[in-house]
């Protein structure tokens, strides 16, 4: 009898034991890095930046929050205020710094580019993830954020380029 018990208690201990392991695995999942906490420090200080400035109106030629901000005027802000980076001036400058990016590997911060002028290269926006991303679109509207899943942008998409080291 003494055995059986022995077994018993046994038995019962590991039980609650493997219980023990299958409860602490929630709690790793739960030291799962957020969505920001993914990308490196200077993705997240260029979106933030960006998310700063959602608000303020277009302006063609624009530089500064105050008077206003178009696309390449926006973004060049955003990486000098949040990263330090000196930018190219034009979108279609911006098309020739940093690396290639295919649109399956975007990543946050990554430039995004679109035809908006019947020429390539003509429009530029920050990629935020999730098919979405932070522009200054046109006279008349504010900086913003737009899905790129949007069949105006679809059409228009011309491509990405990867500015952040290590992004």
């Amino acid at each position: 009898m003494r055995k059986v018990l022995r077994a018993l208690l046994l038995s019962t201990a590991f039980a609650f034991s493997a219980n023990a392991v299958v409860a602490a695995e929630p709690a790793r999942k739960a030291e799962e890095p957020s969505f920001l906490e993914r990308y490196t420090n200077a993705a997240q200080d260029v979106i933030l930046q960006g998310l700063k400035l959602v608000g303020v109106r277009y302006r063609l030629g624009g530089n500064d929050e105050d008077s206003g901000l178009d696309c390449s005027g926006f973004v060049r802000l955003v990486f000098k205020d949040s990263i330090g980076a000196s930018l190219p001036r034009t979108a279609r400058e911006m098309s020739e710094v940093g690396q290639t990016v295919d649109t399956s590997q975007l990543k946050p911060g990554d430039l995004v580019f679109f035809n908006t002028m019947r020429r390539t290269f003509s429009h530029v926006g920050i990629y935020l993830g999730d098919n979405h991303f932070l522009h200054a679109p046109r006279t008349g509207a504010e900086v913003r954020v737009e899905s790129m899943e949007n069949s105006y942008w679809v059409q228009r998409y011309n491509g990405a380029r990867r500015i952040i080291e290590g992004n």
